[in-house]
C-alpha cells in the first residue's frame, strides 16, 4: 500500500512509518518540523519506498497530487497548558479539513488520531469506544483539546454519512518511547527521565495522585498498521492500550522513573506543582481503556508492560542527556 502520514518527523508518526517499510509498504511523510525532528527520520533518507515532504497542511495545497491508499492524520496541537487554546482549535481544524477534503475527492480512506483525552470527565472506568464524553466548563482552556479531537471524530463521521467517507479513528492512551518529545509536549514521562539523569527534583502537577495509561510506542504503532491492513477496521473507532492496563498514579511514575535511571537505592527527588500555576486549568483522576474491541475485531495483542517499555525508553533518552 502507498500510505501518507502527517506529522511523520514526530514521535508516533517517525515510528509508524520504520514499521510499514519494514512490512513492504510505500510512505509519503509530510511535517513542518515544529515539533518533529529530522533525526527521527534518519532511518529512511535512503530508502526508495520512503519521500519526505517538508511543509504545513494547514495549507491545502501541500496535499495536491499525493497519491495514497490511506492517510494516517497524525498532526495536531495539543493541549494548551503552555500556549494558547485558540491555535489548538485553529490549527486542528484547518488540518483535519484540508485532510478530509483530499481523502473525499480521491477517495481515500483516513486514519484519524484521536485521544484518551475526549472521555474527559467521565467517572465511570475502563473507557470503552461508547462511553460518554464528559468535558468540563469551556472556561477551562484545557479541554480545547479534546474538543478539537470531538469535533474531528463527527467531522469525519459526518462526512463518511453525507459522502462515503472511509474512516478509522484510534483513541489513543499515554504513548511513549524512543522519538519522544523531550518537553512536557511528549508527556510526562520525558521530562521525568531528564530530571532523573540531572538528579533534580522531578515536577510532579497537583498532588500527583491522578492516574493515567500508558502504552509503549510499539504497540501503538502496532494497533494502526493493524487498522491500516486490516479491513474489519473500516469505519470504527479504536482505543488503543498496552499489555496489562499500563495505568499509574503520576507520583509513582515519577519515582519508578527515578529508580529506573538511579538504582533502587536512590532517594527520589520530587516537587509538587500546584495546578493554580496554570491559571484556569482542570485535570482529571483517572484514565484507563478498555481495549477488548481492539483484541476482538482486530486480533491486536499489546506486549509491552510499562516499566519493560520505560527501560527501552530510558536508554534511548541516555544520548540527549550526555551532550
Amino acid at each position: 500500500m502507498k500510505i501518507l502520514i502527517t506529522g511523520v518527523a514526530g514521535f508516533i508518526g517517525s515510528n509508524l512509518a520504520k514499521h510499514l517499510l519494514k512490512r513492504g509498504h510505500s510512505v509519503v511523510g509530510i511535517d513542518n518540523l515544529n515539533y518533529g525532528f529530522l533525526r527521527n527520520i534518519e532511518f529512511a533518507k535512503n530508502d526508495s519506498k520512503f519521500k519526505f515532504i517538508l511543509g504545513d497542511i494547514a495549507n491545502p495545497h501541500i496535499l495536491t497530487d499525493i497519491p495514497a491508499d490511506i492517510i494516517v492524520h497524525l498532526a495536531s496541537q495539543k493541549i494548551p497548558r503552555y500556549t494558547n487554546a485558540l491555535r489548538t482549535l485553529d490549527e486542528n481544524y484547518l488540518m483535519l479539513r484540508n485532510v478530509v477534503e483530499k481523502c473525499r475527492f480521491d477517495k481515500t480512506k483516513i486514519l484519524f488520531a484521536s485521544t484518551s483525552d475526549v472521555y474527559g470527565k467521565n467517572p465511570n472506568i475502563p473507557f470503552n469506544e461508547n462511553s460518554d464524553l464528559v468535558m468540563g466548563p469551556t472556561t477551562v482552556k484545557r479541554w480545547a483539546y479534546a474538543l478539537s479531537k470531538m469535533y474531528g471524530e463527527q467531522y469525519i463521521i459526518a462526512n463518511k454519512d453525507e459522502y462515503g467517507l472511509k474512516y478509522t479513528i484510534a483513541r489513543f492512551f499515554g504513548s511513549y518511547g524512543p522519538h519522544q518529545n523531550l518537553t512536557w509536549w511528549g508527556g510526562p514521562q520525558s521530562v521525568f527521565i531528564e530530571k532523573a539523569f540531572k538528579n533534580e527534583a522531578i515536577e510532579v502537577h497537583g498532588d500527583g495522585t491522578q492516574t493515567r495509561t500508558f502504552t509503549y510506542v510499539d504497540d501503538t504503532v502496532g494497533a494502526l498498521v493493524s487498522c491500516i491492513e486490516n479491513e474489519k477496521s473500516d469505519n470504527e473507532i479504536f482505543n488503543t492500550g498496552s499489555k496489562s492496563g499500563g495505568e499509574i498514579a503520576i507520583k509513582d511514575l515519577a519515582v519508578m522513573i527515578w529508580r529506573l535511571v538511579n538504582g533502587e537505592g536512590s532517594q527520589p527527588k520530587i516537587n509538587f506543582i500546584p495546578y493554580t500555576t496554570f491559571g484556569n486549568y482542570e485535570d482529571v483522576m483517572r484514565r484507563v481503556p478498555d481495549i477488548s474491541k481492539l483484541k476482538t475485531v482486530l486480533n491486536f495483542e499489546p506486549q509491552w508492560e510499562l516499566e519493560e517499555g520505560l527501560k527501552l525508553t530510558i536508554e534511548w533518552q541516555k544520548q540527549f542527556m550526555t551532550k
